[in-house]
């Protein structure tokens, strides 16, 4: 049974601009994802700004609700399950936002904000109890339990990172989402930062779901990977198979992208072919930008093909 599995889920948003017939087109930010996460195992969401990346993480975080589609948790239902039950079943999943300068309230001290989730959570807790709790986490992800009468504006990014990695650990979760939660950062310690998230993962067999543009910080953190494009799923397996020998024209593009510090390895260029296609609604969504478009790329969409461990939708792969 997997931790997490998501079912042919989609997200439409519906624009401002109404058609001659009255009716408000819509954007469908996710078209028919897929996905599975297993206890204890690291999920890479790979993409460019604006393909659904940040969408599916509030749907999978219940914090938004799909057009279709189910996210079960543990074999349950997140949208169906009551109010009652999502409620008990929050505690199992935490998330760790892009910019911990935001998302830690500037106007409340550390053991206030790494509460937050147990007094929402388990509000028969005591202060005592609560206190002894935050200080205990904080010394998990490597800060000084006497940091929790400290402001956000006393810690350095990392640290603030390090806060809001205490405040999803403190209710013991299964999952945690970390959207783009190293992008701020700088470099050095985002590996500090990273390599704390890998240890807490081997200590409490926890289930990560990582979302990045930074492919380099994805290949070292992940298992699995899943890329997706205008809110579909290209290309999706194992980490290293993928990043070894990526099918779908777009991965390919992805990873050309990626700086190489060793001056012998010559750069591939990166220049994009034109495409002579226009993309319609029964075409492949990449074919306006892709080089090996045919015909029948753009009479039929192509689904996922391959097998269980590498999976790619596209007619020339």
């Amino acid at each position: 049974m997997s931790l997490v599995r998501v079912e042919n889920l989609v997200k439409d948003y519906p624009l401002p601009k109404k058609n001659l017939l009255g009716k408000a087109p819509v954007y469908r930010a996710l078209d028919g994802i897929n996905l599975e996460i297993e206890k204890g195992e690291s999920l890479g969401i790979v993409g460019e700004s604006g393909c659904g990346k940040s969408t599916l993480a509030r749907i999978v975080m219940a914090l938004d609700k799909p057009t279709s589609g189910k996210v079960y948790y543990s074999d349950i239902d997140l949208f169906s399950a009551s109010k009652n039950k999502l409620r008990q079943l929050r505690k199992h999943f935490q998330m760790v936002f892009q910019d911990p300068y935001s998302s830690l309230n500037p106007r409340k001290k550390v053991i206030s904000i790494v509460s937050e989730p147990l007094d929402m959570l388990e509000k028969s807790i005591s202060r005592r109890e609560r206190k002894k709790k935050v200080e205990l986490i904080l010394e998990e992800v490597g800060l000084n339990p006497g940091d929790i009468d400290k402001y956000p504006h006393e810690f350095s990014g990392g640290q603030r990172q390090r806060v809001a990695i205490a405040r999803a650990l403190i209710t013991k979760p299964s999952l945690i989402v970390a959207d783009e939660s190293v992008s701020a950062l700088d470099v050095s310690v985002q590996a500090q930062v990273l390599n704390l998230m890998m240890d807490l993962q081997d200590k409490y067999n926890l289930a990560f779901m990582f979302i990045s543009h930074d492919l380099s910080v994805v290949e070292f953190i992940t298992q699995k990977l899943a890329v997706i494009y205008l809110g579909k799923i290209v290309e999706k397996g194992t980490t290293s198979q993928i990043f070894k020998k990526p099918f779908h024209p777009y991965t390919k593009l992805l990873f050309s992208a990626i700086l190489n510090v060793d001056p012998d390895i010559k750069k591939t260029s990166t220049k994009k072919k034109e495409s002579k296609f226009s993309p319609t609604p029964s075409s492949c969504s990449f074919i306006d930008r892709c080089s090996l478009a045919t015909t029948i790329c753009q009479s039929k969409s192509p689904v996922l093909a391959g097998n269980k461990n590498h999976q790619y939708a596209c007619h020339h792969a």
